[in-house]
């Protein structure tokens, strides 16, 4: 008998692309796929059913499937269609709780992969040049999807604890960026004007959608060759590209704000509706982070395809021309920065983070 996969938030476009990648391993004889509502694009031949994870109800679709894998991709810092805010985070901390008791009375589960981010480490000014699996944040987020993904972590470890015959890893992605990322640092870069932090030049680390895909599927399967798939791993492409470099290569023009303008300036786009533009998102465009991918490729065996660069290219791509080209951008960006420099001194030492 094949493996059965069960894969939670299937309805968004990285849910639904895992599983139609999943189904075609040798070794998969069966995927189902699990959300609230039923997705817009085809899951191929996995089954799918509707059900809400913040529900006790996921303990019986756990129970009927006879799963021996699960991925619970349902962890995500932006709303589904029309949802708010506190839907995301019911659906995060709540819906998790509910899959993890679902998870530990089920006596087929084997193998548990969750996706989380990077946001746990959260940003701040004396934050280390580079974050291991180890570091221990200076600050716990206090909102938003960080503080969600921290909650989140804290009850995957409590199962562990609890089902130590289960091997569970958690997948700590930096931002996730691609053709059709959904992420809120996606729709930051789709403003048509970027927002920025005066005096600060923070470093990102992006991770390609499709090694997104590549390494959740990896994860999913029992080891192989000598490598350990549980833990906690990050997860990033090599390489860091700048804020300021970003702007250039999207064509996008930026504004130097002060912090508290550009407080002020994210919760009027968040009123707005344009993008959901949340404290911890001004604190990563301050002081930046950057994680360390030994273990990934150490220890996971997975080695990304794209690098941060190369992700954020194909990112660009898929968005078309900036407004505009970025050969002048490019002068004026080197210009403003000159006269900044000129007018304020050397940059505060935390634009490193």
């Amino acid at each position: 008998m094949g493996k059965v996969v069960l894969v939670t938030g299937v309805a968004r476009q990285l849910g639904g692309r895992f599983v139609r990648r999943i189904q075609r391993d040798p070794d998969v004889d069966r995927v189902v796929g699990v959300d609230a509502v039923a997705p817009e694009h085809h899951l191929g031949g996995a089954d799918f059913v509707q059900a809400d994870i913040r529900q006790s109800a996921i303990g019986r679709v756990l129970a009927e499937t006879g799963a021996d894998t699960v991925v619970h991709m349902d962890v995500t810092g932006t709303p589904l269609g029309s949802g708010s805010r506190t839907s995301v985070k019911e659906t995060n901390v709540i819906g998790t709780m509910q899959l993890l008791g679902a998870c530990q009375k089920s006596p087929t589960v084997k193998r548990l992969v969750v996706k989380s981010s990077t946001n746990v480490y959260g940003s701040a000014p004396r934050d280390p040049a580079v974050c291991t699996e180890t570091t221990a944040p200076k600050s716990l987020p206090s909102g938003g999807f960080a503080k969600d993904a921290v909650e989140v972590e804290g009850y995957v470890r409590g199962f562990a604890r609890r089902r130590p015959d289960v091997a569970v890893c958690v997948l700590r992605f930096a931002n996730i960026l691609g053709r059709s990322a959904e992420t809120p640092l996606a729709s930051y870069f789709g403003l048509p004007v970027l927002p920025t932090v005066f005096g600060y030049d923070p470093r990102l680390q992006f991770v390609h959608e499709d090694d997104v895909i590549e390494v959740l599927r990896i994860s999913s399967h029992d080891p192989r060759r000598g490598t350990l798939n549980s833990g906690t791993f990050n997860v990033a492409g090599d390489g860091v590209l700048l804020l300021s470099q970003c702007s250039r290569r999207l064509g996008r023009p930026t504004v130097p704000l002060l912090l508290p303008a550009v407080t002020w300036a994210g919760t009027l786009v968040r009123t707005l509706g344009m993008t959901d533009f949340s404290p911890e998102q001004i604190r990563l465009l301050t002081h930046g982070r950057v994680v360390d991918t030994t273990q990934m490729r150490e220890t996971l065996g997975f080695r990304p395809k794209y690098t941060t660069a190369e992700t954020f290219a194909d990112f660009v791509r898929g968005r078309g021309p900036g407004l505009l080209p970025p050969e002048a951008l490019a002068g004026a960006v080197d210009r403003i920065a000159e006269l900044s420099l000129r007018g304020s001194g050397p940059l505060p030492t935390q634009s490193a983070n």
